[in-house]
């Protein structure tokens, strides 16, 4: 039948994009992004994969009469630092799907 999709074809596609999220995925486990906070007082380093890899403070940092400030830069660095991974994520995944992946998944598509 003329104008078909052929199915094998698109199947085969699907097949591709799948190896090639995967491939993307085990890159992302070795990406770093690095945040920090308070001028560079608290900084941050998460994996592509969301895995908190490195959390350095300086002892400057450290005052005991204080330790709300140093609370909320830690927390600012580590928020920061999962955005970054994030969007890096959400880069390279969408790189590997050719932009597809989102509408895959209104297909009903498993994995997707």
């Amino acid at each position: 039948m003329p104008g078909q999709p052929n199915l094998g074809q698109m199947m085969k596609q699907v097949q591709q994009m799948q190896a090639e999220m995967a491939k993307a995925e085990q890159e992302l486990k070795k990406e770093v992004v690095e945040a920090s906070a308070g001028g560079g007082m608290v900084t941050v380093k998460v994996s592509g994969s969301l895995e908190l890899r490195e959390l350095k403070i300086d002892p400057e940092a450290v005052d005991p009469e204080d330790v709300d400030m140093l609370q909320d830069m830690i927390q600012a660095a580590v928020n920061e630092a999962f955005r970054s991974a994030q969007e890096l994520a959400a880069s390279r995944m969408g790189a590997a799907t050719g932009g597809l992946g989102a509408n895959l998944g209104n297909l009903g598509l498993p994995g997707f």
